[in-house]
């Protein structure tokens, strides 16, 4: 019988020149949890999933950071690291973080990654298994989202009670009048209603979601992997969807802190119908990372999948951070605070809509030119909504489609823009207001990066 070292790829022998050929999606796991058959076909569903990717498996023997070498060495598009529970720790998120950095020599992560974990082994692999792009076309919220940015949706007011808005497709958004405890309603937008992305704020910890922020209202709990609706006059209720959708914990304090069997998160997970979510692992109170996802998902729909939004908004907070932009004490809080659970490669996106300006890369040879057009005048770049911290005013994001090398790159037009250019991006300053005769463009020489 073959050893675990002939199945898998093992960082301290050499590989096969077959198995050197840089994958653009690799899977990396713990030896602890791939010697478990039920965790070991989560990370082979994966690797089957994404074999067009080249996908291949890393199994570290204690610390995430022995991957490195290989990991710099491939520089996968994607990377996911498949995790029990008990291993996805806040502090793991952190590290997580890290080592994505550390690709290349430049401060910006460098791939795409995510954590795929789940209450249990069947839970993770459901997720991992789950090959269906997803289409967000009726979105909900406890908090207040763009109405106009998107198809339908509704949401419920966290700060003023009865306040709902509601949009039908092909309407405008309508104030109406809500119920004065918004719990089982919002339970329902999941199960009824069948919304494919949902959006939070307010008050939560690991085992609760406090729906009201500012009056009394009833809560989101979790046990044991169930997501339970807790209403202010009444008994608990379960909240059972097994419709695919993407979860926003943009504003919560501890949603994505998994510190147990019985946390938010690995609810969300199990009995929600959750396959992408994004959420803080610590208390939050500055909010750049969590807030401004919505800012490149939501705001700009179409032109990011939930990861790129997510590691767009990641690259907007590096760069505020190395051009002392912004509070620095609180982007450095947010920077390796906020968690991505779910398989990178899957892909959810916003329906198309109208967008406040557009994002178009021409590539003739090694020259490659980025023109962003402004499609409402001089407001083009103002902030779509102002709701929660540290919003608008992000810079435009354009993920190149082919990673070039970056050390190689010759400016043509656009240096006083002060683009960044790195390997596998461009990301421009947003100016404030827009000049509508102006021509915003990007152009530079850059060879193909080596593989």
């Amino acid at each position: 019988m073959r050893t675990l070292l002939a199945i898998v790829l093992t960082l301290g022998m050499g590989a096969a020149a077959a198995a050197d050929r840089a994958p653009s999606y690799v899977v990396v796991v713990s030896e602890a949890t791939h010697q478990q058959e039920a965790w070991r076909e989560v990370a082979a569903a994966l690797v089957e999933k994404h074999a067009a990717r080249g996908a291949k498996t890393m199994v570290y023997r204690q610390d995430i950071a022995e991957a490195l070498p290989k990991l710099r060495a491939w520089h996968p598009r994607y990377t996911c690291f498949v995790a029990r529970p008990e291993e996805a720790t806040r502090g793991f998120v952190a590290q997580v973080h890290e080592l994505t950095r550390r690709y290349d020599d430049d401060p910006y992560t460098d791939t795409l990654w995510g954590i795929l974990t789940g209450y249990d082994a069947s839970n993770a692999l459901a997720i991992a298994r789950h090959a269906e792009p997803l289409v967000v076309r009726r979105v909900a919220a406890g908090t207040q989202l763009a109405m106009d940015m998107v198809e339908e949706g509704v949401w419920y007011c966290e700060l003023v009670k009865n306040r709902m808005v509601r949009k039908e497709p092909g309407g405008r958004p309508q104030t109406l009048a809500g119920p004065d405890d918004t719990t089982r309603a919002l339970a329902e937008t999941l199960t009824d209603y069948r919304a494919e992305l949902f959006v939070t704020s307010g008050h939560a910890t690991e085992r609760d979601w406090q729906i009201g922020f500012r009056y009394r209202n009833g809560q989101f709990r979790s046990q044991a992997g169930q997501l339970y609706g807790v209403p202010t006059a009444g008994e608990r209720f379960a909240i059972r969807s097994d419709h695919p959708r993407v979860y926003l914990a943009v504003g919560n304090c501890l949603m994505g802190h998994i510190d147990g069997p019985d946390a938010m998160a690995l609810a969300w997970l199990h009995s929600a119908g959750v396959r992408q979510m994004v959420g803080y692992t610590v208390p939050t109170w500055f909010g750049y990372a969590g807030w401004g996802c919505l800012d490149y998902f939501v705001e700009q729909p179409g032109r990011y999948s939930l990861v790129e939004a997510f590691f767009a908004n990641h690259h907007a907070l590096i760069h505020s951070l190395e051009h002392g932009l912004g509070n620095e004490r609180g982007l450095r809080f947010d920077k390796n605070a906020v968690a991505f659970y779910g398989d990178p490669g899957w892909e959810a996106r916003m329906a198309d809509g109208p967008r406040a300006f557009e994002l178009a890369l021409a590539v003739d040879g090694d020259l490659h030119t980025l023109t962003i057009t402004p499609n409402r005048g001089e407001e083009s770049f103002a902030p779509i909504c102002t709701n929660g911290s540290q919003r608008g005013g992000r810079p435009f994001v354009y993920m190149l489609p082919h990673r070039i090398d970056a050390g190689g790159v010759q400016r043509v037009e656009g240096a006083d823009l002060e683009p960044v250019i790195a390997d596998d991006f461009i990301l421009v300053p947003n100016p404030g207001r827009c000049d509508p005769a102006r021509t915003y463009r990007v152009a530079f020489r850059a060879p193909a990066a080596r593989r």
